[in-house]
């Protein structure tokens, strides 16, 4: 995939190769495909000491969306029937309420009762969500060091690494600790999979291209609000459908325009805090003239229902917003074409500034994000567990964790794992990502490795293939890889960037859409500097220079 200025280095996995690496360490129980046929698990296996799998354990995991709407619990998803028939191993899933999982994992760390398995992002150094760092957790006595059982009890994961020592440097701390059993992403176009999207339709009624600069949105979001291009007589379009953390949080929708990101950003090694840049001002100043023109929700500050998007969307009311392009335009397309033909939906390049600026920032997902499962210090059998996680890393183990069961969720096609009409085209009239819950995890996250193969499949419509291809256009070189901060940084900085965050969220809606003078700029950049932003972008910068020193 030709990408412009990536600074994000890997080695992408093919689905050749990854059906190849698979196969290269392919569990004792699995049965070869016609992918890996002639390979064999090398020596690194032989050498492994005969561990059984578990009777039992406690697994904690948060619950994807789309599975919560299909069953009450993992143990319901066909993958995991069939991992506890081909294992023996009877697992306990642990499910937090919706909306309650931060809380969750902070009150079951502070309580030290802990479940043998923790499934989460535990990078605090990338700006995630939790309080301490895997190093501390270590140090505490809450979760284990898994090098050492990775290499005597899990060949299939070992192989991985030694054979992509990116991943390696990832998934390893500063101190040296592997403290989780990854979820890697294993090809680079899984990197790129939200951006900005237009009503196609709209844009062709009033004569408007696909704009690709900030001055050519402020054009078309205006001719939205002007020129009635759902045609109902009425003035009730919704140009641009804001959503303050979805799109610049994590896409850095608009924002990197000005080269900047809401967050840190890893600038030719300098890490840099967006929001008190003076590019942030130009940005708020630009949002807070759309918003009083009416080119933005008026009340984007206070939606959060999706339901409520939903219905916007398909209601034709909103002109432009950002998405994935599985759920935010192919879901889209699905349900409304089928009573309106003449609905499209385009996926935009993130805008430059200014025609012939450099590209703006976008979307971009590092292979290895901190997220993955961990094993307590409470659990009595931590090799058994590893083995048992270890499976999934397995050349059967994989095919399950990305395509279900062979024969009823896809069919081998010439070595290629293709999903059958329960997923593509369910008789029960589920969505894709749903029917997907059903049977694996693929569309989401876990400990395993995300097959290229996939989202292949997924992306069924050409207006999505033809929308990732768009964002991924965008500039990579600022996206902060995925450092770790030591035990004392992240005791220092944690409520630091509470209260930045917090203060930066009060004072963005203050300066677009309640008129707080954009003259307070610098009144507000000294009031981050007092909270001890400088602190916390020191902190960073230290764990930057430690993760570029790393072998």
């Amino acid at each position: 995939m030709n990408r412009k200025k990536s600074a994000i280095q890997f080695t992408v996995i093919t689905a050749t190769a990854l059906s190849l690496l698979l196969a290269g360490c392919s569990s004792e129980t699995a049965k070869p495909s016609p992918a890996a046929t002639g390979t064999s698990t090398g020596a690194a296996s032989s050498a492994v000491p005969e561990v059984k799998y578990p009777t039992s354990f406690k697994y904690w995991v948060p619950m994807n969306g789309n599975a919560a709407a299909v069953m009450k619990n993992y143990n319901e998803m066909a993958a995991y029937k069939e991992i506890e028939k081909k294992t023996g191993t009877k697992v306990e899933f642990q499910h937090p309420p919706t909306g309650q999982e931060k809380d969750q994992f902070n009150i079951m760390l502070a309580s030290n009762s802990l479940p043998d398995v923790i499934e989460y992002n535990f990078a605090s150094g990338m700006g995630q969500s939790t309080a301490q760092s895997p190093d501390s957790l270590i140090k505490g006595k809450q979760i284990l060091r898994l090098n050492e059982l990775i290499e005597k009890n899990a060949p299939h994961l070992t192989k991985v690494l030694k054979d992509h020592p990116e991943f390696r440097k990832m998934i390893t701390t500063d101190e040296g600790n592997i403290y989780v059993m990854p979820f890697l992403l294993g090809d680079e176009q899984l990197s790129v999979v939200n951006g900005p999207i237009f009503r196609q339709d709209w844009l062709d009624k009033l004569g408007l291209k696909v704009p690709t600069t900030i001055p050519e949105w402020e054009t078309v979001l205006t001719a939205f609000r002007d020129k009635d291009p759902n045609g109902n007589g009425k003035k009730d379009e919704i140009p641009f459908y804001m959503n303050l953390s979805g799109d610049f949080d994590t896409n850095n929708l608009l924002v990197g325009a000005w080269g900047i990101t809401t967050d840190f950003y890893n600038d030719k090694g300098k890490v840099k805090y967006g929001p008190i840049q003076p590019e942030y001002k130009e940005f708020l100043a630009t949002l807070a003239r759309w918003y009083k023109a009416g080119l933005i929700d008026k009340d984007y500050a206070s939606i959060t229902d999706a339901k409520l998007k939903d219905a916007k969307i398909t209601n034709s009311q909103v002109g432009a917003y950002s998405g994935y392009a599985g759920s935010g335009l192919g879901r889209y397309l699905s349900l409304v074409q089928p009573t309106t033909p003449s609905f499209s939906l385009v996926g935009a390049p993130y805008p430059k500034l200014k025609e012939g600026a450099a590209a703006s920032l976008g979307q971009y997902t590092m292979p290895f994000t901190g997220y993955g499962a961990a094993v307590s210090t409470q659990a009595k059998n931590p090799d058994q567990i590893i083995k048992w996680l270890d499976y999934k890393y397995s050349q059967e183990g994989a095919l399950l964790m990305n395509f279900g069961i062979e024969g009823e969720s896809y069919k081998m096609e010439n070595g290629y794992p293709k999903y059958t009409d329960l997923i593509m085209n369910n008789p029960d009239k589920l969505p894709i990502t749903q029917a997907m819950a059903k049977y694996f995890q693929a569309s989401w996250s876990g400990p395993f490795v995300q097959d290229k193969r996939y989202i292949e499949q997924y992306y069924t419509i050409p207006a999505q293939r033809d929308a990732q291809k768009a964002w991924t256009a965008a500039d990579h070189t600022k996206q902060m890889p995925g450092i770790s901060l030591t035990a004392d940084e992240s005791t220092k900085t944690a409520s630091i960037m509470n209260d930045v965050k917090t203060y930066r969220d009060e004072m963005f809606n203050k300066f677009v859409m309640n008129g707080e003078p954009i003259e307070n700029f610098d009144k507000y950049v000294q009031t981050m500097k007092g909270m001890g932003i400088e602190e916390a972008i020191k902190a960073r910068q230290a764990g930057l220079d430690r993760f570029n020193t790393r072998k």
